[in-house]
């Protein structure tokens, strides 16, 4: 099963390029390239949990949409932009400056193939920028190419009401979602009994700068965690991921839609 939790219809890799040179309207079609990371997520999650969460969201997301919105998904980016994973062992990470070539060149295929319309869907927290510089060179390289670098969990979404208002604000990686969603996509990969909490240190009182927001400081996982894990991933539980994995794949659902009525301003 290549095409893991995408719909086989859907995945992209499997038409033929017969299939794919008389495709029609092939500039509205909607092609998806899911991207994750290879990296620490604590003691209790895998090295798979970003990749595994693009492709578990963009699957149910692709098994929803109606069938008459042509979409389809390359296979996931394994590898990103973790470096400041990589004092934990296991984390593998791809420069910048090769992650943005991987992205440029894949895009410049389908480009070629008379696509018009891709989407980068990122679940990585250290790579947006990444996807959002590639995306624009791209535009700027090819006027009609619309190139949309999304982050899966910006869509609409309920899961910070399923959290506590502290993981909510301070849950950056490992904790409550990332582990609630992940029983619900593999959970045999989910070690519960090895969950922790812990939450970076508070900036001084008064400070303006924070760890993520409008003013972060650069950081390392090392600088503020000790476990790998920043968050509480003790109050995991399926249903929640279940839950969570329904809402943020419904969003996607939705953002497929205005994506394939897109039309770019002239």
């Amino acid at each position: 099963m290549m095409h893991s939790f995408i719909p086989p219809e859907r995945f992209f890799p499997y038409l033929t390029w017969t299939e794919i040179q008389s495709m029609p309207n092939k500039e509205n079609v909607v092609i998806i390239q899911p991207v994750g990371a290879i990296e620490q997520h604590g003691p209790h999650l895998p090295l798979i949990v970003d990749a595994a969460i693009s492709v578990g969201v963009l699957g149910k997301a692709l098994a929803k949409l109606d069938t008459n919105i042509p979409a389809y998904a390359l296979p996931t980016l394994y590898y990103g932009k973790s470096n400041e994973h990589w004092h934990f062992p296991g984390t593998i990470t791809l420069s910048t400056e090769t992650l943005t070539a991987t992205i440029m060149e894949v895009a410049e295929s389908i480009y070629r193939a008379g696509f018009r319309k891709l989407v980068l869907m990122n679940s990585h927290g250290g790579q947006p920028q990444v996807m959002q510089m590639a995306a624009r060179d791209l535009h700027v390289k090819y006027g009609d190419f619309s190139v949309f670098p999304l982050f899966t969990w910006r869509v609409p979404h309920i899961t910070k009401e399923l959290l506590t208002p502290k993981e909510a604000t301070q849950g950056m990686h490992a904790g409550d979602a990332e582990t609630s969603i992940m029983l619900a996509i593999l959970p045999d990969q989910v070690r519960l009994d090895q969950a922790v909490a812990e939450y970076p240190p508070e900036p001084p009182e008064g400070s303006l700068l924070s760890w993520e927001g409008k003013l972060p400081v650069a950081w390392v996982t090392k600088d503020i965690s000790k476990s790998g894990v920043i968050g509480d991933a003790t109050t995991a539980t399926k249903e929640k991921g279940d839950r969570i994995l329904e809402s943020v794949s419904d969003g996607w659902v939705a953002v497929i839609k205005e994506i394939y009525a897109f039309r770019q301003p002239i």
